[in-house]
Order: structure tokens, then sequence, then C-alpha cells
């Protein structure tokens, strides 16, 4: 299998951080009792600016779960589309050479899902194979690229698109002041990512995904998720993700690369996603990583922040666009809701 292209698509709609922090001292100062921790909060995430799915005054008519999650629809399909049209475009191919669509999301809900909404918009064969999947978070850009994987060794001469669109910023819960929701309404940002991949019997460029492994940590369901309620999503966030990162990562990620004979020092690339600034410190700390290998995340995370599922595919892109030497190895990475890793082996 091999990764062809990545596509990726924003909103128009783009803020810096500062313009964002002005936003909600208006809207929280009044209720909050140390405005200043808020300042401190999202400074610290080291975010430069977000695309955000709507203009920011549309965000004060939002009142109800429905309302957002409506508006969450109506966005992930424009965006779903242009993301999918241009990794397809990229990959030199169109639409009816989809043979299978995995979409992932944890931002908001539909039945049909947007994949089957996107059928007709793309006008894809009426026998793609649709697998819609909720609730990995932010390790589903990885997870999306080895469930894809697994796919194409089953059909070899197919074509599997991944496609992820999360629109974090509808998700905003403006009367929960906890640290984790005042942490998450700096963070992240609104985005979508297609990865476009084919199996052996296809000609393609690109790095090709050699083995996957997924690692479920027990006893950790509270560590990163959200719970549902009336008012939509609201965000779970442990102080542990970042000692996770760094307690378990080296462990599993050498015992990966044990069984194909490899090890830290053959990586070339490491594609990780960009959880926020500590998460970041961790991976570098406990892999013991080389000095800017990790300069494409922390690029990704300044220019606009935490994408969920889709970062790790932004990274991925821009990588792709300066592809190392042939025949280097290369590692995309990613944690989430389980809690849970996702590793993937990559060889150009």
């Amino acid at each position: 299998m091999q990764i062809a292209a990545v596509g990726s698509a924003f909103p128009p709609h783009y803020y810096d951080q500062e313009t964002l922090l002005d936003a909600f001292r208006g809207a929280w100062n009044a209720q909050h009792h140390n405005p200043r921790r808020l300042e401190r909060l999202h400074r610290a995430v080291l975010v430069g600016g977000r695309h955000l799915a709507l203009p920011m005054e549309r965000y004060e008519q939002i009142e109800t779960f429905g309302q957002a999650n409506d508006a969450w629809i109506e966005v992930a399909q424009d965006l779903g589309e242009a993301a999918m049209l241009d990794g397809l475009e990229r990959a030199g191919l169109v639409p009816e050479d989809v043979d299978a669509l995995f979409f992932v999301s944890v931002t908001g809900l539909a039945t049909p899902s947007i994949d089957a909404r996107l059928v007709n918009r793309l006008g894809l064969r009426s026998d793609v194979k649709r697998n819609p999947l909720f609730g990995l978070g932010c390790v589903a850009g990885a997870a999306g690229l080895s469930r894809a994987s697994d796919y194409l060794r089953a059909f070899p001469d197919q074509v599997a698109v991944l496609l992820s669109v999360e629109l974090c910023s509808l998700t905003l819960q403006l009367r929960d002041l906890s640290i984790p929701n005042l942490i998450s309404s700096g963070l992240f940002g609104d985005g979508a990512a297609c990865a476009v991949l084919t199996g052996r019997e296809r000609q393609a460029t690109g790095p090709r995904i050699l083995a996957t492994r997924s690692i479920f940590y027990p006893d950790t369901e509270r560590v990163m998720g959200w719970d549902i309620g009336e008012t939509g999503f609201k965000i779970v966030l442990s102080a542990e993700v970042p000692e996770v990162a760094k307690r378990f990562l080296p462990r599993d990620v050498d015992a990966f690369l044990a069984s194909h004979g490899l090890t830290r020092a053959d990586i070339t690339t490491w594609i990780c996603h960009p959880g926020g600034p500590k998460v970041l410190d961790a991976m570098q700390t406990g892999l013991d990583l080389p000095e800017g290998a990790l300069d494409r995340t922390w690029r990704s995370l300044r220019e606009v922040g935490n994408l969920s599922s889709s970062s790790v595919l932004m990274v991925l892109q821009d990588q792709l666009t300066e592809p190392p030497a042939s025949g280097a190895w290369g590692l995309v990475l990613a944690m989430g809701p389980g809690f849970c890793s996702e590793l993937v082996l990559i060889r150009w």
C-alpha cells in the first residue's frame, strides 16, 4: 500500500490568537473569577491562530446542541468535499476511482453520515464501500491510515480514501469554566484532511505503509474524551496525557520497531500529532528525538492549532512536499481517547 497523496481544506474564517482571546475575554470576564488565568492558558498552548467553521459573530447565535450540530453537518460537507477533491487531484485520480471511503470525526453527529452525503455531491460510485468511524478523536488520523491499509491488503488493486473533518469550534461550551475547557478553547481549530491510498497492484508515488500497530492502555478511559449531554460535547482532558505519552510511548515504539528489525535511530521522519506543547515536549523527551525531529508538528500547532484527527494528516501532507531520500523510514504516531496510541511504519 502507498500513500499517493494528502489533500486538505480549511474554512475561510481565520483569526489570530489575540483576536480570539479578546472574544473569549468578552464572553467570560463577567463569569470567570480569574480572567488572567484564561489569558495565561491561551498563551501557553503556543497557537498563533486558527480557522473557525463559522464567522466569529455567528457563535453567539448558537444556543443549543442541535444548532451547533446542524452547522457541523453543513460545513463538514463543504470542507469534506474540498479536501477529497484536493487529495484526489494530487494523486492524479477522480472520484469514480474511489473503491472504499473511511470517514473519521469526533466533533459532530450525522445519520446518514457525512461520507454518505458526499456520494452524490462528488459523484462517487454507488458500490463505494463506506466506513464511518466516530469516537477515535485525535488518534483517528493515524488509526484511519491503519484501517485503510488493512482494507487494501485484501484488495490490492483498489483505491481507499481516508477523510477527516474536525470542526472543534462547534463543540465550544461557553458555560463551562473548567480548566480543560479553557485550555481546549485556545488549542483546537477547524479543518479537513484527505489521504489517498492505493493498493500494491496500482502504480503510485509516495511512501509505502509497511506495518501498523494499535495500543490500548487499560483503565484510562477518563484521560481524554467527551462527556455528551444536553449542551453537546464537554471536553474530558486530563493533566496525565503528557505523562502517559512520556511513560509508554518509548516502550511501545521500541517494541514495534524491533519487531521489524529497526530502532529509533533508523527513523528519518517523525510524523506526530500536535497534541499540545506539553505532549510534544513529553514525546521529544521520552523518545529522545534529535533536534528538529518534530519541527513540522510544532509548525502545524502554531499555524492552525490542534485539529484533532486531521492534524497528523496535515503534518503528513507537509512531509510529502519535501520527501526524504528513497529508502528512508518514517513513523506516523498519534494518541487519543481510549486512552490509546496508533503507530504506522512507512518507507519512501
